[in-house]
């Protein structure tokens, strides 16, 4: 049982005093793995479960949405890329954002997967969004700058990498 003293300005639980700033710190970057790793689940799962996502073309296509960006993008030849496979191209992106999800959410491996997020959005960003004006209407940019603390910080708390961190140091 845990109990707050001097108005919030210490917690003592198991044994130890900590101050609310110390554990709040400790604790700053969970909100953002949680509505990361959540909105890249559901992200690569509404791509995985939309049939007409991974066609060449027609309505909510990967195919129709790189015809569409292709001469505004930063980087055109990527689309091309792309276009020379958007049924892969478009499963690559799926499960690279189911992934990347997972591993942010649990905690496995949280700085790869934030590099993995931040890869993913920043090749979105530089097609997809690249010509939408002005600039920070553009959410993959903020998706890709969302990303950038969790791959300097990592998954310090309620993460499997803590967990797994936690056996090592007792093994030693």
């Amino acid at each position: 049982m845990q109990d707050i003293q001097s108005y919030g300005t210490s917690v003592r639980g198991l044994g130890e005093t900590r101050g609310l700033k110390e554990l709040a710190r400790e604790h700053a970057l969970l909100p953002l793995r949680i509505f990361l790793g959540v909105t890249f689940i559901y992200a690569g799962l509404d791509k995985l479960t939309d049939s007409s996502f991974f066609r060449a073309s027609g309505a909510g296509s990967i195919g129709e949405t790189m015809h569409a960006v292709r001469d505004s993008s930063a980087i055109p030849a990527l689309v091309d890329l792309a276009l020379k496979g958007p049924g892969a191209f478009g499963y690559a992106i799926a499960i690279g954002e189911l992934a990347v999800g997972i591993g942010t959410l649990i905690g496995l491996w949280a700085r790869l997967a934030a590099l993995g997020g931040a890869l993913i959005s920043l090749s979105l960003w530089l097609t997809v969004s690249w010509q939408v004006t002005p600039y920070y209407f553009g959410n993959d940019l903020v998706y890709l700058m969302a990303w950038l603390p969790l791959l300097l910080g990592g998954a310090a708390t309620f993460s499997l990498d803590a967990l797994l961190a936690s056996r090592r140091r007792r093994i030693r």
